[in-house]
């Protein structure tokens, strides 16, 4: 029997789920928060490149990687080495109250990534929300302004201030009474639904109308603005990427008024669409950019980048017990070094390949709407009719379930989307595997309208 090593396809050895994965959801049921939301019964145990192996031994191609997370594969060598190494050393010391030389060094390397002409600096954090957080403080810092402008559809993050950015679902707001102050949202170019008729490339013009004329002239004059914050390609929005011309525009929009440009990297960045950061495919410059998830391959970490002229606060001004902890900064190194030698190019690969056998699905599959997205950063959307554009949701949902019960772990976004955000190592194999599985999904569910 092959071991989990040696599998690079799924292999399903229990029915679903296995009998010790329904004592761990009982568990779960009994003890665990219910604000959590889970996919599919999927229990996890351990898992190596781009397969997880379950409590039952059934293992899964993972086209999800702990929702972008797991950038070099599940538990790569490299990353397990360097994070073992440095826990033998030092596990923890506050780079608040004490320096360390891992600090700098990540520091560093992550700027190196970031091209523009400006000199960069960084602050590193636990988790994306923290980055966003502490982005606003530094926006509103740096301007001497309070307001904030964002994007319907957009995700931020769930404490208080990325919050009130935050514009994907309500139910991620219900119940949580008065946000932050000052936080105004307008659409996002979306070229699937667009309402003029534009095409990906130039869909966006009428928004940024909205923003001079209406925006600026009726709610907040411009140099009130702090910060326009967004997202290259909306994550949990369903992975929708905002056209070159737009964030062009929007860049200098910022300009001319002195605000604050933030792009929010956290699910987009570190070599998902096989450029380092999203932003670079439009060739701007960001004043400011949140960066979490892939950055250390499932090592809690995140960290904002500003311009030299933006982070210019004073001591005190911001701080953190945990964030750019050594064992974390010490797999993000690794991380980093992996995808820059490795993994980066094959993300552009991949994803060209798999966008090359897939980007006619709406002419093959009825429910397919639009197949969008950059490098490994792929959105599939699902509807009742390609006609009216209805959004399926439960067919989407049927989708996702049954790749599940074949193998396959995708996730959904939005509110018709399935997403696929493998780690940056898969291979042609597993590509064809996860295309054929998802063609079959879609064949079965078609057969139920």
């Amino acid at each position: 029997m092959p071991t989990t090593l040696e599998v690079k396809t799924p292999r399903l050895v229990t029915a679903l789920p296995g009998p010790r994965a329904q004592q761990v959801i009982a568990a779960d049921a009994k003890f665990m928060s219910p604000s959590l939301t889970r996919e599919y019964a999927l229990v996890a145990k351990k898992g190596h490149g781009a397969i997880v192996e379950d409590v039952d031994g059934n293992s899964f191609l993972d086209f999800a990687a702990g929702i972008a997370v797991c950038s070099t594969g599940h538990c790569h060598p490299k990353v397990v080495e360097a994070i073992q190494k440095q826990a033998a050393e030092l596990i923890h010391i506050s780079g608040t109250d004490f320096y360390h030389h891992h600090l700098p060094q990540l520091a560093e390397r992550l700027v190196a990534t970031m091209p523009g002409k400006e000199a960069k600096k960084v602050f590193f954090g636990n988790s994306g929300t923290e980055a966003v957080e502490g982005a606003i403080k530094l926006a509103r810092y740096a301007t001497k302004r309070d307001k904030l402008v964002a994007f319907y559809g957009c995700f931020h993050g769930r404490t208080l201030g990325s919050l009130s950015l935050t514009a994907s679902k309500n139910t991620q707001r219900k119940g949580f009474g008065a946000l932050l102050g000052g936080v105004e949202h307008i659409p996002f170019p979306y070229a699937y639904r667009c309402p003029h008729g534009h095409t990906a490339e130039t869909c966006g013009t009428e928004i940024l109308e909205l923003l001079e004329q209406q925006m600026f002239k009726r709610l907040f004059a411009p140099d009130e603005i702090a910060a326009i914050i967004i997202e290259p390609i909306q994550g949990e929005g369903g992975f929708i990427p905002a056209p070159t011309f737009f964030l062009q525009e929007l860049q200098r929009i910022c300009n001319r008024h002195g605000i604050m440009l933030i792009v929010d990297e956290v699910q987009s960045g570190v070599g998902r669409t096989g450029k380092w950061w999203a932003y670079e495919h439009a060739g701007i410059e960001p004043d400011i950019v949140c960066i979490a998830k892939g950055i250390a391959s499932g090592m809690p970490l995140s960290a904002f980048v500003a311009k030299e002229s933006v982070m210019t606060w004073g001591r005190g001004s911001h701080g953190t017990t945990y964030g750019g902890n050594p064992v974390c900064i010490a797999s993000a190194v690794a991380t980093l070094e992996l995808i820059e030698q490795r993994y980066l190019e094959n993300a552009r690969k991949m994803g060209d390949y798999i966008f090359g056998r897939i980007h006619d699905w709406p002419k093959h599959f009825k429910i397919v709407g639009d197949v969008r997205g950059k490098g490994l950063m792929i959105g599939t959307e699902i509807v009742r009719d390609q006609k009216t554009k209805e959004k399926a949701v439960d067919l989407r949902d049927a989708v996702v379930n049954k790749a599940f019960y074949k193998g396959l772990l995708t996730l959904s976004a939005g509110e018709n989307t399935i997403r696929m955000s493998p780690p940056l190592l898969i291979d042609e194999e597993q590509a064809d595997f996860a295309i054929r599985t998802m063609e079959e999904c879609f064949r079965e569910v078609e057969k139920t309208i």
